[in-house]
């Protein structure tokens, strides 16, 4: 069996982020076609949230190594403050010193024969660049979403490392992977010569979590009996997923008594920017109709998402060529979903292909309140549609995989 490094900020035992579970299920599933995963990560001081839940998923056997890290951000800042530098590419960019001598160590004991890195956190690319140039190993650079963008970071500085960082993998990596079809464009629009060195792979939902949670939890009682919950589950970005038109728009149709809490309520699970909702449902006056509650272990959320009655899901127009992870999960849970995104966006293609229906701008109050009660009501009436199994099937992580071994088989051909 052929070996794989792969290096992942996003690792148990960090807690409260989707993100974590594109590389402990690839962990779980590449063996299945021939591919044996050793992972570098971080120490786990690094985590500002940690949690045991998803250690036990690991698979057994695993090889996991931690480069010491910090956190600039909360073990390097005097009252709140620190330099720009030490935030560059991210806070976390100490971990590249004892990740590279990590790497290299496993690389010298282990032999594996390609590297794997991943994004959101640009130091993972560091350390896969510097392994890369150092032992020649094919590498495969994993950007999940658009790594620049003309206003993303903010940050000009931070904005031209990103730059370097994604200049260094299109040069000398062998794959550069997305998860979505925009954001693969985008990189090729930017690095055309390499078009035939991005790839596709996107998120997923891990079917066999799904059958130990069913296993073990058949009954499935409603989170409100008598009213209908919209869940959203995980975060929700100030910009990216901006609240704020929602919030104005549940102010109207409670103003003009077209929803109650009686009858329906959202809530938002392990949202991070807690006050901010808190705040807004203040000044929408909805605080009845909005709950705002902590992160929870993976299969409570996974548990909370199936007894909901409607799940919800927010992209803004800034990030058409993005998805969010837990929308794969939404489409495995079965339930009515209600996107409100950018209509010309991956997302919402997504989920057209899925048979949503139910669709609004994130950014326009008046939309969102013209479909929030036509939703309610097909809900309550059981009417409301759910996505088809072929959709559902195609997008288990097992099926990612697989596309990744593909990948990786092409890399290290001789």
């Amino acid at each position: 069996m052929k070996r794989v490094l792969m290096v992942a900020y996003h690792f148990p035992p960090l807690a409260g982020s989707s993100g974590i579970q594109r590389t402990l299920r690839f962990a779980q599933h590449l063996p299945r076609y021939g591919w044996h995963p050793m992972v570098l990560t971080v120490t786990a001081n690094a985590y500002e949230h940690v949690s045991t839940d998803l250690l036990r998923e690991v698979p057994a056997g695993t090889v996991v190594r931690r480069g010491a890290a910090l956190d600039t951000a909360r073990h390097l800042a005097l009252a709140g403050y620190y330099p720009g530098w030490l935030a560059r590419p991210d806070r976390w960019m100490s971990w590249q010193i004892d990740g590279i001598r990590t790497g290299l160590k496993m690389i010298r004991e282990l032999e594996p024969q390609a590297i794997w890195s991943t994004f959101p956190i640009a130091t993972a690319h560091v350390i896969g660049h510097a392994l890369q140039r150092r032992t020649r190993l094919p590498w495969i650079a994993d950007f999940r979403d658009p790594m620049v963008q003309p206003d993303y970071p903010e940050d000009r500085k931070t904005r031209a490392s990103y730059a370097r960082i994604e200049h260094a993998a299109a040069l000398r990596a062998s794959a550069l992977v997305f998860t979505t079809p925009g954001a693969a464009q985008d990189c090729i629009s930017r690095h055309p010569t390499r078009a035939a060195a991005v790839r596709l792979i996107e998120n997923g939902y891990d079917e066999e979590s799904f059958v130990a949670l069913e296993r073990a939890r058949p009954d499935v009682p409603p989170l409100r009996p008598g009213a209908v919950t919209l869940l959203h589950s995980g975060i929700v970005y100030p910009s990216e997923r901006d609240p704020a038109p929602l919030m104005q728009a549940l102010g109207r149709l409670k103003s003009e008594g077209r929803i109650s809490s009686k009858h329906a309520s959202i809530r938002f699970r392990a949202p991070v920017h807690e006050q901010m909702l808190r705040s807004l449902a203040v000044s929408n006056d909805v605080e009845d109709l909005v709950e705002v509650l902590p992160p929870v272990p993976y299969a409570d959320a996974l548990h909370e998402m199936r007894r909901a009655d409607a799940l919800l899901v927010m992209q803004a127009s800034n990030c058409n060529a993005q998805i969010p992870a837990k929308v794969y999960e939404y489409l495995r849970v079965g339930k009515p979903i209600l996107c409100l995104s950018d209509r010309m966006g991956d997302t919402a293609d997504l989920l057209r292909r899925a048979e949503v229906q139910a669709f609004a701008d994130l950014a326009s109050p008046d939309e969102i309140a013209a479909a929030i009660p036509a939703f309610l009501a097909l809900v309550r009436e059981g009417r409301a549609p759910t996505p088809p199994a072929s959709i559902v099937h195609a997008a288990s992580r097992r099926e990612r995989a697989r596309e990744l071994a593909m990948i990786l088989a092409d890399a290290t051909k001789s």
